[in-house]
């Protein structure tokens, strides 16, 4: 790459980088400050109104609902299907599976992946670093603590957490 595409590249990230600073007083990974969340979610075919974080890694038929803010560095695993409703929030570093590779590996490759729907409600508040097993349903206005291991099913406005994660 010439020296002057080099300068002028650096110019547009100090420049994008200090728009963010003074508008929302954050810095971003580079590759954000260059994206659109809502851009991204819409073409995603996600709810209007939803955002989702460029970092964020979306797999296979992943459905989202409207108003959902989706942070950085999370997994959407919709292998064996996902569904996220209305008004979620899902916190950085989620991880959601709908597929699971443990019969695969205890195998030696001889039996296939494991295929689950995993649902989301509306309404729910997912805290950071969870991980969602495949095949959970989590029920409307659900709160997961932050760092939980979820690998069962909960009813509407449950509130859970732990490892696993359990009512509290």
């Amino acid at each position: 790459m010439s020296r002057s595409i080099t300068l002028l590249l650096k110019r547009i990230f100090r420049l994008k980088r200090a728009h963010m600073r003074k508008k929302f007083n954050r810095v971003l990974p580079t590759n954000e400050l260059f994206t659109d969340r809502w851009e991204k979610a819409n073409y995603l075919d996600f709810g209007e109104g939803t955002s989702i974080y460029d970092s964020a890694l979306v797999i296979g038929n992943v459905k989202v609902g409207k108003n959902t803010w989706i942070g950085p560095f999370t997994v959407l695993d919709g292998s064996g299907n996902l569904s996220i409703g209305d008004n979620c929030s899902i916190s950085a570093g989620v991880q959601i599976y709908s597929h699971d590779s443990v019969q695969w590996a205890i195998s030696g490759g001889r039996e296939k992946y494991e295929h689950q729907e995993t649902i989301i409600g509306n309404n729910c508040y997912i805290g950071p670093n969870t991980i969602i097993s495949k095949g959970v349903k989590i029920g409307d206005g659900t709160i997961i603590g932050a760092n939980s291991f979820v690998n069962a099913s909960f009813e509407k406005n449950s509130k859970i957490a732990g490892n696993p994660a359990k009512q509290i």
